[in-house]
């Protein structure tokens, strides 16, 4: 694949990495790179041999948002695309991460800002490097949140912080983000990309059936009531109950031995 391109895919162990690749520009999202991104989190849904996804970006940012040189340029030509960027390509991205059958992990690599900061919190798991960072950006530029930020950040944070965190627009250091239960681990800037496979390859090692259904289910009760979480709760052991991972399980447990899992 050619080092042009907005975005690198790449596979080992089962985990399929997605690289968001304009370094120059801190990965703000174009048109063409929020296109393959989208693209590129279908075709890792629809792979059985990707079993976990690390998304991360290239250089000294993870993604800075939304491109507004792309944007201002389109504005000032009166092109409608700028005011339809969220139907057509942030609300897909993000139902596309947190619906993906698979546990994604974003492994933040610098600043994660706006849209950026968005994608990484819909993900599953977020490692981030010392050097990273977070800022809702959006009311900065006279917008409110999109991306899922509304949703996905207060769900991290509590509904206080998170308004406080849009409102005001600052930045959170990695440290910080640790504290407000933003990321889950911080490592040194060199040691992100191997943790963020290391992890990743173990999750896809694992009953893979089982965490799509633990995303479901936390999800659907996320906003539902306690009959409607128990309902899914029950639905999904029921399925759970008859993959080959759940008797390969049973059948380590018994036999005294690792189970060896496969997804299905």
């Amino acid at each position: 694949m050619s080092v042009e391109d907005v975005l690198l895919t790449a596979d080992a162990d089962g985990v399929r990495t997605l690289t968001l690749n304009r370094p120059k520009a801190y990965n703000a999202l174009t048109v063409e790179l929020k296109e393959r991104l989208l693209d590129a989190l279908r075709e890792a849904s629809a792979t059985p041999e990707v079993r976990a996804v690390v998304l991360t970006g290239a250089g000294k940012a993870f993604c800075a948002g939304q491109d507004l040189k792309e944007h201002a340029e389109l504005l000032t030509a009166g092109d409608p695309a700028p005011l339809g960027t969220v139907a057509k390509h942030y609300n897909p991205i993000i139902r596309a991460i947190v619906e993906l059958p698979k546990p994604v992990i974003a492994a933040i690599n610098g600043t994660a800002a706006g849209a950026g900061a968005g994608f990484a919190y819909a993900c599953d798991l977020r490692l981030a490097a010392s050097s990273a960072g977070f800022r809702m950006a959006f009311a900065g530029v006279g917008l409110g949140p999109d991306s899922g930020a509304s949703w996905t950040l207060q769900r991290l944070v509590g509904y206080g912080r998170a308004e406080e965190l849009m409102l005001l627009g600052r930045p959170v250091d990695a440290a910080e983000a640790l504290r407000l239960g933003l990321v889950s681990e911080v490592v040194a800037d060199e040691e992100l990309p191997g943790r963020a496979h290391e992890l990743a390859a173990q999750l896809a090692a694992g009953p893979t059936c089982a965490f799509a259904k633990v995303k479901e289910v936390l999800n659907k009760a996320s906003s539902s009531t306690l009959d409607e979480a128990l309902a899914a709760e029950d639905e999904a052991q029921s399925f759970l109950g008859a993959t080959e991972d759940h008797r390969e399980a049973v059948t380590a447990f018994v036999a005294k031995r690792k189970p060896e899992f496969h997804g299905r």
